[in-house]
């Protein structure tokens, strides 16, 4: 069967930059979809996207469904005919249903069949409403209208290209005729762009004959290598972000970098404060000279060849000078008093109704940071100190101006007014980690805030009954809760969570303490599922360890490593399945007797003693040094031939009491070395 290309361009006003990639992606998507759904088979698909133009390609796609037989099964032959061969109402029913006469059945089976062959339809006839069905489903959150036209879309339409292969697919989507011609730039070419057929090199190459690139990525990675080119010709560095990158690739057709300048007496201002005003505001590229300084320059991208481009340099130069004023005038005033002072102003402003003002919460932290400081070695004095002072710069106008600052300019205003120690990193560490995989703290007062901080809300808000439930979490307490945790880990901090919350419940007092506690507990050990199964390990592995609850994060970390690597043991899954086996025994009996030596009887059951105290005489206690677990789990391997011949041979469950109950508490023995480490039945358990 024969197949062209096809080609869909839908031309807008300037569409949303921050939400282009996601129309574009979807755009593709929906079309995919549709296409899948008609039976028309196709090649690849790529999506196109330029701030006024959302375009799919679809290569070698096929000019019409295949043919199909539609076979339908109708009441059995008994039941159709009554005993002079005459059609009952039920045969006849399914006839009329059908369209055809009784004739025209199949009778040669057990039912009334009915078979019908139908021919494809041309991919012509399809496309249209395939368009127009990916259209209507495209993620966008408030749709308009323009003019007096009832059609809605996100911007208003200003053309719409259909071509199949060199021909137009005739239609009208979204209150647009389907032709073959584009729109070229706005101000280089804004008459129409002639193209010949659905090829996608073809496509491309009108177009940016017509100075617009229309393919998102390829448009951004032009952006991102000029960007780099012109940062080196000026001696820097330039600073990408990834997002930075994609608004501005949403921003332009035809990209062209600029170098610029400001003044350098704003480089007193703190760089972070004028990198977020230039990016934020301004979308401009900021420079890092070799050192990692920012330098006095920046790079605008027009969406414009110039052939005077100073001027679009003086009009960038002069519209961030006021931005840059802004920031040096915000952060010469803060500074007129101190981080104490600017403090009091928290005293008035609410954390949370229940839980009282952001200084009383600062309060709370300062009594849980000390308790963290001396725990860990740090400065009690600079922990209360840094707790306390933790919030202060939210009332500054530069955080309230960029909140994005909070905590960089605290340890900006804390340097200015001589703070002690670490206090200074730790205002700006106590937000660590922001997202996944982000720098933890790593100042012992750092560590002791951030914890306090995350430790506050989430013991906070379960003391007022509000975990976060399905998708609401408005106080990020899954975040907090990870956070917590990889401080803890990564930083290898001997803490227990049932004594961290402890400290933070006796600055709460909530009415049930234990059963605020206990959920807390429960929230945070459900974390570490999350959090074990994005490093890729398995589920069974993580409940394993879960079973026995051990409250050092560490110490939990260790016992995950360690019984990941056991699991790849060719012996693992014949122990874990000897544990399960153990465990559903001991489950059903009580052992009710010590072990005695005396009492063996049968060479696998003194075997397997023999092999259960050898290995307890070779073996660090599990427990006390998690260094210990990895090869702690090698050497129990050793026991699986002298369990697996201890069930072939001996009858656990024997008549002689005596016997039952010693041979009970072997088994218990045996259970008790595993399970000081992690419930190793349920790797067998999570297989099965």
């Amino acid at each position: 069967m024969s197949a062209h290309d096809f080609l869909v361009e839908l031309g807008c006003e300037e569409l949303p930059p921050k939400a282009l990639k996601t129309l574009r992606d979807a755009f593709a998507d929906g079309i995919e979809t549709g296409l899948e759904k008609a039976g028309l088979s196709h090649q690849a698909i790529h999506g196109f996207a330029a701030p006024r133009r959302l375009a799919v390609h679809v290569a070698q796609l096929q000019t019409r469904q295949a043919d199909s037989v539609l076979t339908v099964d109708g009441p059995p032959v008994k039941a159709a005919f009554d005993a002079e061969g005459k059609p009952t109402k039920a045969a006849e029913g399914f006839a009329k249903k059908n369209g055809v006469s009784i004739d025209a059945l199949d009778q040669s089976g057990e039912k009334l069949r009915f078979t019908r062959d139908i021919k494809g339809e041309a991919a012509t006839a399809l496309l249209p409403g395939i368009v127009q069905a990916a259209l209507d489903n495209l993620p966008i959150a408030k749709r308009m209208r323009w003019g007096a036209s009832r059609v809605e879309f996100v911007r208003p339409t200003q053309w719409l290209v259909m071509l199949f292969g060199e021909h137009v697919v005739e239609c009208d989507i979204l209150g647009q005729k389907a032709g073959r011609e584009s729109v070229g730039h706005r101000f280089h070419h804004p008459g129409p762009v002639w193209l010949p057929s659905a090829d996608a090199e073809d496509y491309q190459q009108s177009l940016k004959a017509a100075f617009v690139v229309p393919d998102f990525d390829a448009r951004r990675e032009q952006i991102r290598l000029t960007v780099m080119q012109l940062a080196e010709q000026e001696g820097g560095t330039a600073i990408i972000p990834q997002a930075l990158l994609d608004e501005v690739a949403a921003l332009v057709e035809w990209p062209v970098p600029l170098a610029c300048s400001f003044e350098a007496r704003f480089l007193a201002v703190p760089q972070e404060a004028l990198i977020a005003t230039m990016q934020d505001n301004q979308k401009y590229f900021c420079l890092h000279n070799h050192h990692g300084k920012l330098m006095n320059r920046f790079i605008t991208v027009a969406n414009i060849e110039s052939s005077d481009p100073s001027q679009i340099i003086a009009g960038n130069e002069k519209v961030v000078r006021p931005r840059l004023t802004d920031a040096e005038f915000f952060y010469q005033t803060d500074r007129k008093i101190t981080l104490a002072e600017h403090n009091e102003r928290n005293r008035n402003i609410v954390f949370q109704a229940e839980l009282g003002t952001v200084f009383e919460k600062t309060q709370r932290m300062e009594h849980v940071a000390a308790y963290i400081a001396r725990e860990t070695g740090g400065n009690e004095t600079h922990a209360r100190r840094a707790a306390l002072l933790s919030k202060a710069d939210l009332c500054t106008q530069m955080v309230g101006e960029f909140p994005e600052l909070q905590g960089t300019m605290g340890l900006y205003y804390a340097r200015h007014d001589q703070e002690a120690g670490d206090i200074p990193d730790a205002l700006c560490e106590q937000y660590l980690p922001r997202f996944a995989g982000d720098a933890l703290p790593q100042s012992k007062t750092g560590i002791a805030v951030a914890l306090a901080d995350k430790l506050d809300t989430l013991v906070g808000m379960f003391a007022i009954g509000q975990p976060p439930t399905g998708s609401k979490d408005p106080f990020a307490l899954r975040r907090a809760a990870l956070g917590i945790l990889r401080i803890l880990i990564e930083n290898t901090l001997d803490l227990r969570l049932d004594a961290l919350l402890d400290a933070v419940l006796q600055t709460h007092r909530p009415k049930d303490a234990a059963a605020t506690r206990e959920a807390v507990l429960d929230f945070l050990f459900g974390r570490y599922r999350a959090m074990y199964e994005e490093q890729g390990i398995p589920a069974e592995v993580i409940l394993s360890v879960l079973a026995v609850r051990p409250m050092v994060p560490m110490d939990f970390d260790a016992r995950i490593r360690a019984v990941n690597a056991f699991a790849t043991l060719p012996d693992a899954a014949a122990l874990a399945a000897a544990n399960k086996r153990v465990a559903n025994i001991l489950s059903k009996e009580t052992v009710s007797a010590d072990f005695s030596e005396d009492h063996l009887t049968d060479a696998a059951e003194k075997a397997l003693h023999t092999a259960i105290a050898s290995v307890m005489a070779e073996l660090a206690p599990a427990g006390q040094a998690t260094a210990h677990y990895a090869e702690t789990l090698r050497q129990l391997a050793a026991l699986r031939a002298p369990i697996d011949h201890f069930f072939d041979q001996v009858m656990v469950m024997a008549d002689d009491p005596v016997l039952r109950a010693n041979r009970l508490a072997l088994l218990q023995q045996f259970q008790q070395l595993f399970g000081s480490i992690a419930d190793i039945a349920l790797l067998a358990t999570e297989k099965s």
